[in-house]
This record gives structure tokens, C-alpha cells and sequence, in this order.
């Protein structure tokens, strides 16, 4: 189900220039109504086009103000519940709210290293511009950074 912004709690991102959600929207799907002309609500990101939102839950994370929700399916979430997930630097927190009030959270880690500690090429060799043009030389060969027709061979 796509999402949808909640306009009585979006701020816009305080008038930057890129809202948090059009920054992380992976289809480039969600946009800011700087003068009200397109939703009637100036200074309001929206979702312009719901029916290609890949429901990836970005947008619904990434929020400052926890303004955008997403329609659920009935079989993940019990009809007229509402989740909201509120993201830290190292847990991430969904909250189920039902519909006869009972509230549920969840905690769940999201990262398994400090924040900023990851290392991409730790552990990988310098690049060597010759082996461009060689499309069995990988930068992922996990045999010792072999030759991919010498593994092949043997």
C-alpha cells in the first residue's frame, strides 16, 4: 500500500531545500508543495504519484516528525491499526497501535557495528588500473584475488 504524508504533522523539513523523504525516496516519488498550489497545503511534502510507491518504508523511517504512514494489509497489520517506526542511530522501534487501543512496541537492532566504523575495503588489495579491461579479474574474488580463468582451470 503506498504512503501517504499526515499534513498536520509535517513541517516540511523546516524549508530546506530537499525534505528528508524526497532525499531517501529510492523512485524519487515524494516532492514539496512549496506554495500549496498542487495539495492545497503549503510548505507539505506529498506523495505525487502513490500508485508506483515501491512500499519500502524509507519515507515512513527517515521522518523527523513521523508524518508519513502507509496503508497496511490486512494480513501484516489488523484492519484499523496504524504502525509507526521510529528510528534511532542504532535500534530501530515499531509501534502498533489497534484499533481497540492496545498498543505494542517492538525493538529491533539495525546495525551490528558503531555507526561511521565500517570499513568497505578493509581487507581488499589496492586497485590496479590494468586489470580494468580484464572481466574475469574481480574486486570480490574471494580466492586470494586469483585470476578467475586460473580458478576455472583447476
Amino acid at each position: 500500500m503506498p504512503t501517504y504524508v499526515r499534513t498536520d504533522k509535517c513541517d516540511g523539513c523546516k524549508g530546506q531545500d530537499k525534505t528528508a523523504c524526497m532525499y531517501i525516496c529510492p523512485h524519487d516519488l515524494m516532492t514539496l508543495d512549496k506554495d500549496g498550489s498542487v495539495t492545497g497545503h503549503a510548505m507539505k511534502a506529498y506523495n505525487q504519484e502513490p500508485e508506483q510507491c515501491w512500499e519500502c518504508y524509507a519515507c515512513v523511517k527517515i521522518c523527523p516528525q513521523q508524518a508519513i504512514e502507509c496503508r497496511h494489509y490486512a494480513d501484516v497489520v489488523p484492519l484499523g491499526a496504524q504502525v509507526q517506526p521510529l528510528r534511532g542511530t542504532d535500534s530501530i522501534m515499531w509501534t502498533i497501535k489497534f484499533r481497540n487501543g492496545t498498543v505494542k512496541r517492538f525493538k529491533f537492532p539495525i546495525r551490528t557495528t558503531p555507526e561511521g566504523s565500517a570499513d568497505p575495503f578493509g581487507g581488499k588489495p589496492d586497485a590496479d588500473m590494468s586489470d580494468l579491461g580484464n572481466p574475469t579479474k574481480l574486486f570480490t574474488d574471494a580466492m586470494h584475488h586469483c585470476d578467475m580463468g586460473q580458478f576455472l582451470a583447476n
